[in-house]
């Protein structure tokens, strides 16, 4: 909180705050030095650009970027409050989807009924009672569960070890050994990214060939076997090969022999399978957590004690049991009178195609033509894939970038206005925890002074709101302790309010029946009463909807489809780069911390290289190395290790941007090479795991890592003065809200 990289004032990019109504000199963002401004003449300046961008284009024209809430555990985050705030003056044009599950929680609803990715899992003591074998498939509990959307529920570590403890065999499918197979043993089956859907398909042939499937199950739990086999069989009109474990060896890299072995065990023991998420961040991604469950599903183990199919095993500590309490919900964000979206991933796309026409989940959608970009508690210019064709697209279509952030990070600096908001740890607020157990309300008291001029979202909120007239409606009369005190009440805790805010915890107790809750149990109990949510209210082997929506590159049935870029069609000596969750941050949160120390080289990321890779190109531990591909290029600090696959190199995704002379990362942010092609016409959703790029020892890097260095700022002589128009701030406000209240559909409020 005290790191030279908190934004301490308000902060203007000197081009624009020099001419903001004229050429701003774009192509100077995230180079030249900002100016510092009060909080007057920043929120001025902000509320002017908001409404001279809707006067001129429409509020679809005001685009968030503010999404997922990750900025804090609070109930206050800023996309919420931006949301409310923005709905207040006409709307604005939002994301739809996220990146950590784009692709499942579109697919998976049709085929399972339930986005699954964000779903509680089995309790532990039912897995320690009844399973026999775990599998992970590119999933690491112990490293991604040690933060969640709230309070990190640390209580799975020491189940897990006792489920151990139990006897029950784990065998980690993954192209790298994870700290969760360090910690419980893991059987380490290497695989070829991408290419999980090969194996699965591998293994349904084999249990369908000897017999070994259960058509009972299918007959009585799933829809679409028939149309499924004949594919498996390689008797389909596409004329593919039957998906034999010899077919899949050549494909995954994993000998026929060890994928008949993985098959059988699997058949005759009580199996329960933990897919991660990050196997749909790929190329025809829906199709991965699909070949999971028709495999699962033709072993009838979905729905049984201890046995099935999971993909949130590695996320909020599943496994703990639920409390099924009441938790304490803030201020709605309330109604968006504008209807554009934006897929999560696809922001460059829609910023260089402003009016194109795209579908999503069966429907069609047209991009808004985004001309400013306000960006609450996020960072953008960080998780977007392709950064080179993000900061091209911004600079050819974006007038104004607004950021509202504590820190530099890579959008602060690549922002025009930046508003300084407080840490949690400057404000009061409520959160609970964890995510699934939900056994735990906790006071996030105020601890510190804030830090500089720092405000929280709140605030800077209610001030615009005042600004644009609206306060009233923002904050309906209360302060911020009064929201947090309702919010609590709502919860219906018997311990009082002020008695909690003391303590700063409550908690509740778990029920009885949780602790032997069984996912999808009750559909299995009785699946004619306890109907899955697909158009069958049963398990989809094949998808009529999703047949229905006509999509080219989405089948109806998964389908192994060869990647447009992995390790079976790379140039030789090009490498995979898989880009897994940090270890020590929340995606770009704490990059700059000192615990970036505990594993940085050189001031870098640090970048995972096997031996045999390391050795053909003359890298030793310690060595700078460059990624490099068509997209961009990128320095790293090389870690030699005997704990990833040949061909196939790791590099954590979430360091903040410097780019150097040649246009390189000296920090290594992955997202410069990765690719901003969409999943499928399905989903739309991110591919940041299908990425191959050339590797070599780098030689020349431009002295040290300035990414978490604060930007230059320059000082400018008396006050600024504020041309806003001629007409008053909060009556362009009102004007706009009356324009976009009069194009509503008659009978809406």
């Amino acid at each position: 909180v005290y790191s030279k990289t908190r934004v301490k004032y308000p902060m203007v990019r000197r081009s624009y705050l020099a001419n903001p109504k004229g050429d701003t000199r774009r192509d100077l963002r995230g180079k030249e030095p900002f100016v510092r401004v009060s909080w007057d003449e920043a929120l001025a300046l902000t509320a002017d650009a908001i409404l001279r961008t809707a006067e001129k284009y429409g509020n679809e024209a005001l685009f968030s970027s503010s999404y997922g809430g990750w900025s804090h555990a609070g109930l206050l985050r800023p996309q919420v409050l931006q949301g409310r705030l923005f709905g207040l003056i006409g709307g604005h044009s939002v994301t739809t989807g996220d990146y950590s599950g784009g692709a499942s929680q579109v697919s998976l609803p049709h085929i399972i009924g339930d986005m699954e990715v964000y779903s509680p899992q089995t309790s532990w003591e039912v897995m320690a009672e009844h399973t026999q074998v775990m599998v992970w498939v590119g999933c690491d509990p112990f490293k991604n569960n040690r933060i969640e959307y709230t309070v990190a529920d640390h209580q799975m570590v020491p189940r897990w070890k006792q489920i151990k403890e139990r006897g029950v065999q784990f065998i980690s499918i993954n192209p790298q050994y994870t700290p969760t197979d360090e910690a419980l043993g893991s059987e380490w089956v290497k695989i070829v990214p991408n290419t999980d859907t090969a194996l699965f398909l591998a293994m349904a042939y084999h249990v369908y060939s000897t017999g070994k499937h259960d058509r009972a199950y299918l007959d009585k739990y799933t829809v679409g076997f028939d149309k499924f086999l004949p594919y498996l069989l390689g008797q389909d009109a596409d004329g593919s090969p039957p998906k034999t474990p010899e077919w899949a060896a050549k494909i995954t890299g994993i000998p026929a022999g060890k994928i008949v072995e993985m098959a059988n065990l699997f058949a005759s023991k009580r199996t329960q399978f933990a897919g991660a998420w990050s196997l749909q961040r790929a190329h025809h991604g829906e199709m991965t957590h699909w070949a999971i469950i028709n495999f699962a599903a033709m072993l009838g183990k979905i729905g049984k004690p201890g046995e099935g199919v999971g993909f949130s095993w590695h996320y909020g500590n599943g496994g703990m049991p639920q409390s099924n309490a009441i938790v304490p919900v803030g201020l709605s964000q309330g109604r968006n009178p504008v209807k554009a979206r934006c897929p999560a991933s696809r922001i460059s796309e829609m910023l260089l195609n402003p009016g194109k026409t795209y579908v999503r989940d069966g429907a069609t959608h047209t991009y808004p033509n985004a001309k400013l970009i306000y960006n609450a508690g996020n960072n953008f210019m960080s998780h977007q894939q392709d950064t080179n064709e993000l900061l091209r697209a911004m600079n050819q279509q974006v007038d104004t970038v607004i950021c509202q952030d504590p820190w530099w990070c890579a959008s602060s600096r690549f922002a025009d206005i930046v508003l300084p908001a407080t840490s949690a740890l400057e404000r009061n607020d409520i959160s609970y925890g964890g995510t699934y157990s939900n056994d735990k309300i906790y006071a996030m008291r105020q601890v510190i002074a804030t830090y500089g001029e720092s405000l929280d979202d709140f605030e800077i909120f209610r001030r615009l709101a005042a600004l644009l007239g609206v306060e009233y409606g923002f904050t309906e009369g209360q302060t911020v302790m009064q929201i947090l005190e309702n919010a609590y009440k709502a919860t219906g805790h018997k311990v009082p309010f002020a008695e909690f805010w003391s303590k700063g915890l409550v908690t509740m107790p778990i029920p009885t029946e949780m602790r032997r809750w069984v996912r999808h149990g009750d559909f299995h109990a009785d699946p004619v009463k306890n109907k899955l949510h697909t158009q069958s209210g049963k398990i989809e082997l094949y998808c009529s909807q999703i047949a229905s929506f006509k999509i080219p590159d989405c089948p109806p049935i998964p389908k192994y489809l060869e990647p447009a870029e992995f390790l079976g069609n790379a140039q030789p000596g090009q490498v995979h780069v898989v880009s897994p969750h940090p270890y020590n941050r929340v995606h770009s949160q704490m990059a700059q911390a000192d615990v970036r120390f505990e594993q940085n080289v050189k001031g870098r990321q640090h970048i995972r290289i096997s031996v045999e890779d390391a050795q053909a190109k003359g890298i030793v531990s310690g060595d700078l190395v460059e990624l490099y591909n068509g997209r961009g290029r990128l320095i790293a600090g090389a870690v030699v290790t005997d704990q990833i696959m040949k061909g196939v190199v790791s590099l954590e995704e979430g360091n903040w941007i410097s780019l150097d002379s040649k246009g390189r990362c000296n920090s290594g942010a992955i997202n410069i090479i990765t690719s901003s092609r969409a999943s499928s016409g399905l989903s739309q959703a991110t591919t940041a795991n299908t990425c191959i790029a050339s590797l070599k020892k780098c030689l020349d890097a431009e002295g040290e890592n300035r990414a978490y260095e604060p930007p230059a700022v320059t000082n400018r002589a008396g006050k600024l003065g504020l041309n806003i128009g001629a007409m008053k701030l909060t009556e362009r406000a009102q004007k706009i809200k009356g324009a976009t209240l009069a194009t509503m559909v008659p009978g809406e409020k």
